[in-house]
């Protein structure tokens, strides 16, 4: 089984710390520390441990918040643009996982001292990210934060550029939500428009998902954006960015987007749809295939998705989209399509034994369903 992702968080990461700000400042007690800090530990999550050693930070550290940031800056790793997907606290300072109580740290306690913390945050974020640490900032004076995050996105150091995007995102995975971007995407669009040709997949990857959170409440911006940057001749790298960028209104059949990227309406009938049984048990999966005919005398690009619509506590039934595949269709050309989709646990879904629905789309729009039972 593999390590829960929680003790990323533990004594020896700990120590190591403690042994860096020792080194800064002969007043640091490292022993404190790593007591305060180990203290309890083994029974939080994630993000509660990160907590914790940010209590420990605070008791330990100077209550002048300038010369305390002095500690954690003089401790931060020499190395600043790598890859820091691997890399931990080692001899020569911190970075990696460590670098998340310390930003914390730096949210918690700086929003007095605005734009040193905002500075002090770019520093740390080139060992891992401080994107969660932002947002404070951001929450209390966005167009003074935004400032900063603008010159962020023209940064020589990938990692900096990276959290001018990933920094702004209104609906962050486990961040807070920065409700006057979901209101108003304006502010934060010239940041992506700066990024939109990042050398760095690491960059444009945070540019395309900042655009699938403004689609959410957005789409015909994001339509229009994505207009705009798929004119010309983009290259592969732009084609990717706006394609992951504009996912959830593909799957959506949010036609603006489909004719951005090039997908008129489908012309295109569902000549069978075949299960390989009408009874599935859970923990086994059922084998979709699909006959597609054209109708059309010319080629035409399709998105095929499929559609699970899975049973709920009360009998309705609730759907979710797949992603399957795209194809270029000749003009009345037929093509068998074959998919196998597992019924398995998973965290993010409750299911139910009853009634679901198999269903195919091509560019957004339904092409026909098939019913099977799920048997739990």
């Amino acid at each position: 089984m593999p390590e829960p992702f929680k003790n990323v968080f533990n004594a020896d990461l700990i120590d190591n710390m403690g042994r860096h700000f020792a080194r800064q400042s002969p007043e640091f007690d490292a022993a404190r520390f790593a007591s305060l800090a180990t203290n309890g530990l083994d029974a939080l999550e994630f993000k509660q441990r990160s907590n914790h050693i940010v209590d420990a930070l605070e008791a330990c550290l100077p209550g002048d918040f300038r010369a305390a940031c002095a500690i954690l800056t003089g401790a931060l790793h020499p190395e600043d643009d790598v890859d820091l997907s691997n890399q931990t606290v080692d001899i020569h300072g911190i970075r990696g996982w460590g670098i998340i109580p310390m930003s914390d740290y730096v949210a918690r306690a700086g929003l007095d001292h605005f734009d040193f913390s905002m500075d002090v945050l770019r520093e740390m974020t080139k060992r891992s990210s401080a994107e969660f640490a932002v947002r404070p900032f951001l929450l209390a004076d966005p167009d003074r934060a935004m400032r900063h995050v603008l010159e962020w996105s023209l940064d020589d150091n990938y990692h900096v550029r990276r959290l001018a995007s990933e920094g702004i995102r209104p609906r962050l995975p486990w961040g807070i939500r920065l409700g006057m971007f979901v209101d108003d995407p304006a502010p934060i669009l010239p940041v992506l428009a700066n990024l939109r040709n990042d050398p760095e997949e690491f960059v444009r990857r945070s540019v395309a998902n900042n655009l699938n959170d403004i689609a959410k409440d957005h789409p015909d911006i994001v339509a229009g954006i994505a207009r705009e940057w798929l004119a010309g001749s983009p290259d592969k790298d732009r084609k990717r960015l706006v394609r992951h960028a504009c996912r959830t209104l593909i799957k959506a059949g949010h036609r603006p987007t489909l004719e951005a990227l090039g997908y008129g309406k489908p012309a295109v009938s569902l000549k069978a749809l075949d299960l390989d049984r009408d009874t599935v048990p859970f923990g086994e999966s059922i084998r979709i295939a699909a006959d597609l005919r054209s109708s059309s005398d010319e080629d035409q690009d399709l998105i095929i998705d499929y559609v699970v619509h899975h049973q709920k506590a009360n009998g309705q039934t609730t759907p979710k989209v797949f992603k399957w595949t795209t194809v270029r269709l000749a003009g009345g050309e037929n093509k068998r399509l074959e998919k196998t989709h597992a019924f398995r646990p998973i965290t993010t879904r409750v299911y139910y034994s009853g009634r679901h629905v198999i269903e195919i789309q091509a560019n957004g729009q339904s092409l026909g369903r098939r019913e099977f039972t799920l048997v739990m």
